[in-house]
């Protein structure tokens, strides 16, 4: 459990750096958090991590779509929690000790909003080179394609790669409020 929480520590300090300007790593390389919903590997470009916390301490809101979990009460901030299986229409995410809170950074019409994201577990931060990013997918994939940013190689494997901005919409999950 310490390692995981030495890995959390490195991945937000290296998002940090990278939203500063001042990381000094490749710059032909994309770095990405993985993480695992279900038996699948996506990624989501660590400039728009701010955070990996523990799962609990949720506060359920009512009338809201079935793909949010609640709210959490982040340093004095109130931070809506998205289940990301939820939300591509996988059920609910079955909780574990491995599952978390990745507290993202996206960009809004009205500004930049921080959502936490439940993910099953974190796995690494992978650095992936553009020439290893495929294209979106036109058919196969199980979430809209507008959800992906692109497919990355790693080691004969793929990596679904997630468009933060689209799959956390605020505008696109207030529509789907219950009224």
């Amino acid at each position: 459990m310490m390692n995981d929480m030495v890995k959390q520590e490195t991945v937000a300090a290296r998002g940090q750096a990278l939203r500063a300007g001042i990381f000094d790593g490749p710059q032909d390389d994309h770095q990405y958090l993985t993480f695992m919903l279900g038996a699948e590997i996506f990624a989501i470009n660590i400039l728009n991590i701010k955070e990996i916390i523990e799962y609990g301490d949720l506060t359920l809101v009512p009338k809201m779509p079935g793909f949010i979990r609640g709210v959490i009460n982040l340093r004095g901030a109130v931070v809506p929690v998205i289940d990301l299986a939820a939300r591509f229409d996988k059920g609910d995410a079955a909780i574990s000790r491995k599952s978390c809170i990745v507290i993202i950074e996206v960009l809004q019409e009205t500004g930049h909003q921080v959502i936490g994201v439940l993910v099953d577990a974190v796995n690494e931060v992978l650095e992936i080179a553009a020439d290893q990013i495929e294209p979106v997918p036109s058919f196969g994939a199980k979430i809209r394609t507008d959800f992906i940013d692109g497919m990355g190689k790693v080691d004969q494997k793929f990596v679904i790669l997630l468009n933060v901005n689209q799959v956390l919409s605020v505008d696109e999950m207030a529509e789907l409020v219950v009224v």
